[in-house]
């Protein structure tokens, strides 16, 4: 074949992939959004606000001492729900489960129904004491001031326990009556692993035969600014988390003294072997990021919008430049993180024993065994032993993007937010929730709290200045009474 020929071939090639290309990012654009009516939900905010100002005082704190925990805080804080919520009291059944834990029972009249169940843990993290003058107010004052309720547990999660059982305290003030059960679920020790109170709170439901239709938890939020190239509001709900797991890397040596070192010492191999695991991370898989960016990707610039429309032919470029970003990079891929390390005693000494921890959080389509057996593989160094330590988790299941539960949550949000433009979108929840204990009981487990927040209140979960604007809290109360009534078609 001549050269002419070739070139021509090549012309003909680029016009009609471009051609391609432009053709699917004009038909990108953003689709019409469910039609729903919007609904007008009167709350007392302020009088709401100050209810979780006062729950926020209550020093329900999680420490990883267990000789720090304090039972009495956490039966202040169930005096404290029983009064305050007199309604849900004398109507729920409500049982202690691990002492700390609470399970409500609201009583369905049709028993055909699948019950839903809503989440929300009671503990929080404590305020590192290095950090407390950075505070605008102490974390755990509960002040009400400049428009937000200010304190430790405001958005993780006291926001969402109150919110719910404000809610529930509503519709029962209204005189509604739910045709399926409904289980509240707020355990003691989620910020811990939750080992001794949603597992618990599980087995019981499971032991009595319960098959739950939804479950609903924290996890994504309403993302404000903080999507690049977004200009509205995106609504992240949590389809999946990723599973856990660390390996403990181990050298052992004869030591001795460091003025007739060995080639390598133990400490020396064990650096090579965690260089290897840094140095070769996972495949990265686009599984939850290419359904996020169907829905964020019509809001975004031209440019933008060409690649998320294309990404048969972009996505190894995605691939590329998620990786850059450690929050992208995580929703992508399987992550290793070399987190504790040990060896010597003395700078003479040369260390008998070397050890390193690294820790995985694991993406769908991967397992603890393929973590372990890749180590195995990149490491291949039989002087280093390798250890699976800790209490390892695969990932969730994933759930469906179709259904009715996760459509009933876009409709929600929908109807209580006045038909403001908002993008909807599945999202990989990177840390790790009680929901995980439910998914043996329920196919479909979202993990979304629907409260607007930017990057600086995203910083605060588990920082400074946690904070909730007190009209967002209103809106969440409004989210929870609509989600309930929607939940009993």
């Amino acid at each position: 074949m001549d050269v002419k020929k070739i070139l021509l071939a090549i012309l003909v090639s680029v016009i009609v992939l471009g051609g391609i290309v432009a053709v699917r990012t004009v038909r990108f654009v953003p689709q019409a959004p469910p039609s729903v009516t919007t609904v007008t939900i009167p709350v007392d905010a302020a009088a709401a606000a100050s209810r979780l100002a006062e729950a926020v005082r209550i020093k329900t704190i999680s420490t990883q001492n267990a000789g720090e925990f304090d039972p009495e805080a956490f039966r202040v804080f169930h005096a404290f729900l029983e009064k305050t919520f007199p309604n849900v009291h004398a109507t729920f059944t409500r049982e202690h489960v691990s002492d700390y834990s609470l399970l409500y029972t609201w009583q369905g009249a049709n028993p055909v129904l699948k019950s839903i169940l809503l989440l929300a843990h009671q503990d929080v993290v404590p305020a590192d004491t290095g950090t407390l003058g950075q505070w605008t107010y102490p974390p755990f004052d509960g002040a009400v001031a400049d428009g937000y309720v200010w304190g430790r547990g405001t958005l993780d999660d006291k926001g969402s326990l109150m919110g719910i059982l404000e809610a529930a305290e509503w519709l029962i003030s209204e005189g509604f009556k739910p045709d399926r059960t409904i289980y509240f679920a707020f355990g003691h020790d989620e910020e811990l692993g939750g080992a001794a109170g949603a597992p618990k709170i599980a087995e019981l439901l499971q032991s009595r035969g319960v098959s739950l239709e939804s479950v609903l938890d924290e996890g994504g939020m309403i993302l404000d600014g903080i999507v690049p190239g977004v200009a509205c509001p995106v609504a992240a709900i949590g389809i999946a988390e990723k599973g856990y797991a660390s390996l403990q890397l181990c050298v052992e040596g004869k030591g001795g003294h460091s003025s007739t070192p060995p080639r390598h010492t133990t400490l020396g191999i064990l650096a090579k072997a965690i260089t290897r695991i840094e140095n070769n991370p996972f495949p990265a898989d686009l599984i939850f990021a290419e359904p996020f960016f169907d829905r964020v990707g019509p809001y975004m610039p031209l440019a933008r919008r060409a690649v998320f429309a294309n990404m048969w032919l972009f996505s190894p470029l995605v691939k590329r430049i998620l990786s850059q970003e450690p929050e992208m990079n995580a929703g992508i891929r399987t992550t290793a993180a070399v987190t504790m390390a040990s060896a010597g005693v003395k700078e003479n000494v040369l260390p008998s024993r070397a050890t390193a921890v690294v820790n995985y959080r694991i993406l769908a389509g991967d397992s603890v065994e393929t973590v372990t057996t890749f180590a195995r593989a990149l490491i291949n160094d039989e002087r280093v032993s390798i250890t699976p330590i800790g209490k390892p988790r695969e990932p969730s299941p994933v759930s469906d993007t179709n259904s009715a539960a996760y459509r009933r949550i876009e409709r929600t949000l929908r109807e209580v937010r006045g038909g403001k433009e908002i993008v909807v979108t599945p999202y990989l929840t990177l840390g790790g929730t009680d929901s995980r204990y439910f998914c043996g009981l329920a196919e479909n487990v979202y993990r979304f709290l629907a409260i607007s927040a930017d990057a600086q209140g995203l910083k605060s979960m588990h920082g400074v200045n946690e904070r909730v604007s007190i009209a967002e809290y209103a809106d969440l109360i409004r989210f929870y009474v609509q989600y309930l009534r929607n939940s009993q078609e």
